[in-house]
């Protein structure tokens, strides 16, 4: 993330800030990983094996989930979770529908006689990969794989670690997945990216992970195409003095239980507001089940910041450029309208990040570490490839040949020259 501006900063004033990076060293990560994908692209499914043996303790007798294991994921899922599930992937699905019907192919007659277009083509195979997590995440793979069926892919396979709850074998399956792997970590996207004996190679791969899972897709980026890079959850507040401090904290404790490196933030104009969300958050943890895991992420991750004025705050919350960003101010989608930098907006208190997180059907695979400032998050448009094409009759041979000709001989390129020559002879 870029230095804040000498004069940005001189209208923040931290309420709490968050500890300073520790710049911990990612080398010991990286060659970790290296060493798991040099192993899998030679060792195929025996380095699989290996590798979940050492990292997840598990052999499991087959890696690829069967017919009937789904089955019986299926059959042991709580009656209620599944209502719950396929309303989830029906609300993702209708969601990505309409996205991907803004997605036109396109073809025009630029000049007489040349014609140019495009055709939306979906990526052939993609990988999902589902992390196993502190806690079963059922929302986990409808994100990932539902967009990508909805757009088109000929195949979508998912990978989850060995050790996930079974109803994540569910969730992959009623979202869609065509194959369904026993392998996680660094040793999955190697798989994905590189195809063993059992578990084919495909064109891209999505899904957020832990670093080990980040540092894989980072290596094997190229060849085969990745959604992001994703680290460890985000969500901050804009708020005025209309900010209720308990319902920011509700909020903010949310998110912050997902790990203990989520990053949570207020930017506020009201310092009354800040000072009040510090110790209402401080009165929830003394409550929450989960503190142990949300108390240490907003102790060392939690930020409260007060600004001179609303562009301050608004300066500041496209500095941090956050994945999740809510916004609570009188008038909220005038707000919204100002804001350019996030993974994905929440207007108004009555949008919570949780009913993205679950259910609502925007997808909650979005950019962090400060990405928002250049990519969105993971939609249906992450599965499709919009490529070009042109054709031309001898009136756009016409047109465009000089011009080609002459700008091929001025950068001393005869064979181009010769190329675009070759069409007019005659």
């Amino acid at each position: 993330m870029p230095a804040l501006s000498p004069a940005l900063a001189d209208q923040i004033h931290p309420v709490k800030a968050p500890r300073p990076d520790d710049g911990s060293d990612t080398n010991q990560i990286a060659a970790t990983v290296k060493e798991v994908l040099d192993a899998v692209r030679a060792g195929g499914d025996a380095a699989v094996r290996n590798y979940s043996k050492l990292f997840d303790k598990s052999d499991v007798a087959s890696i690829e989930v069967t017919a009937e294991e789904r089955a019986s994921a299926l059959a042991a899922l709580d009656p209620q979770t599944r209502t719950d599930t396929e309303f989830a992937i029906e609300r993702v699905r209708a969601f990505a529908q309409a996205q991907l019907a803004t997605i036109l192919p396109l073809d025009i007659e630029a000049l007489p006689g040349l014609h140019l277009g495009h055709r939306v083509i979906p990526i052939q195979r993609v990988g999902a990969y589902v992390p196993g997590g502190r806690y079963p995440l059922l929302s986990a793979p409808i994100m990932t794989i539902v967009p990508a069926k909805v757009a088109g892919c000929d195949e979508v396979i998912a990978c989850l670690p060995p050790t996930a709850h079974p109803a994540m074998i569910a969730g992959c399956h009623l979202s869609g997945a065509d194959r369904i792997f026993r392998v996680g970590g660094a040793q999955a996207i190697a798989a994905m990216a590189f195809g063993t004996e059992t578990i084919p190679a495909v064109d891209k791969v999505v899904g957020p992970g832990n670093a080990y899972v980040n540092e894989a897709k980072r290596q094997v980026f190229g060849p085969v195409g990745i959604d992001q890079l994703a680290g460890p959850s985000e969500i901050f507040i804009v708020a005025d003095e209309t900010g209720d401090a308990e319902m920011i904290a509700t909020d903010l404790l949310a998110q912050a239980e997902h790990d203990i490196r989520t990053r949570v933030g207020l930017i506020t104009t009201s310092r009354a507001l800040a000072e009040a969300t510090l110790v209402e958050v401080e009165k929830q943890l003394a409550t929450l089940s989960t503190a142990p895991v949300a108390g240490k992420a907003w102790a060392d991750f939690g930020e409260i910041v007060v600004c001179d004025s609303e562009e301050a705050m608004i300066a500041y919350s496209d500095h941090i450029a956050a994945e999740h960003l809510q916004v609570h101010t009188a008038d909220p989608h005038a707000m919204a309208a100002k804001l350019r930098n996030y993974g994905s907006l929440f207007i108004g208190t009555l949008a919570s990040v949780v009913y993205s997180d679950k259910c609502c059907g925007t997808n909650h695979t979005l950019p962090t570490m400060g990405a928002g400032r250049y990519t969105g998050g993971l939609w249906v448009g992450s599965f499709v490839k919009i490529c070009t094409h042109q054709w031309l009759d001898a009136r756009g041979v016409a047109a465009v040949a000089p011009p080609a000709i002459r700008q091929s001989a001025s950068e001393g390129l005869e064979g181009h020259r010769r190329a675009a020559a070759y069409r007019v002879q005659g």
